[in-house]
């Protein structure tokens, strides 16, 4: 029995190759899943349950034939996603958690995070995640006109590029601490944790104050392919899976 967990898939309508392999992962190995596990930025952006757009119905469709399918499927919000609420959930099947979340897997306590929170050293990300995530600046947000909404996003989203490519300090700036990741196993009394985020699929061991080796597991993004995490009660396989077509669009 496995269960499977994915993050930063940035779904939009400009990249359909990444869309049609979700799908295609959605009707395929997913529904072999014990629980599909979406850690975050599943979506480009997502400025509120009312943007019904064509594009996101498509995607809330597919995910509710997996979960009317008896496939548990979890998800914790993004930076991108974080206005993901109640009537997603309702509509799809998937149950929202807060952050962070520690989950029984397969007798292992499991933390999960989206991993934004863990990169202390990105002190200007940080100050703009306590902003935005602040209840009264959401509630005035929310309430705001759909299209004001959707050229805020896309002013952010604007600001957030670059034509100039990262140099390895900034890189290294946006990237997790120690430091965040120790006091996150720490304050959880776990020693694993799985999160995405920083875009760099890997496994780390981290020596904690009392003396435990700890896992990191790292999900990846799907900008050039798909990135799954699959994890049983004996082991654990981070894969990448290549674009096909886009037939399932």
């Amino acid at each position: 029995m496995i269960t499977r967990f994915i993050s930063d898939l940035h779904l939009s309508e400009n990249r359909p190759d990444i869309t049609g392999l979700f799908v295609q992962f959605l009707r395929s190995e997913a529904r072999e899943s014990d629980a599909l596990y979406i850690l975050g930025d599943l979506f480009d952006y997502w400025i509120g349950d009312d943007d019904n757009t064509p594009f996101h119905r498509h995607i809330m469709h597919e995910l509710k034939q997996l979960t009317s399918n008896g496939v548990p499927c979890y998800f914790i919000a993004g930076n991108r996603d974080f206005l993901i609420g109640e009537r997603f959930a309702e509509e799809t099947g998937v149950t929202l958690l807060t952050e962070p979340f520690i989950a029984d897997l397969y007798g292992v306590p499991t933390l999960l995070m989206h991993g934004d929170s863990l990169c202390t050293e990105d002190t200007g990300y940080q100050r703009f995640r306590r902003l935005i995530r602040n209840p009264k600046l959401l509630r005035f947000l929310t309430k705001l006109p759909l299209p004001w909404r959707r050229k805020i996003a896309h002013k952010l989203r604007s600001n957030s590029k670059s034509s100039k490519p990262l140099t390895q300090a900034q890189l290294a700036r946006m990237d997790a601490t120690d430091e965040a990741v120790r006091e996150a196993f720490e304050t959880a009394q776990v020693d694993r944790m799985i999160h995405g985020h920083t875009h760099k699929p890997n496994v780390h061991e981290h020596s904690l104050a009392n003396g435990a080796i700890a896992t990191r597991i790292v999900l990846g993004d799907w900008y050039e392919q798909g990135s799954i995490l699959e994890l049983s009660a004996d082991t654990f396989m981070l894969r990448s899976e290549p674009f096909g077509n886009d037939d399932f669009i």
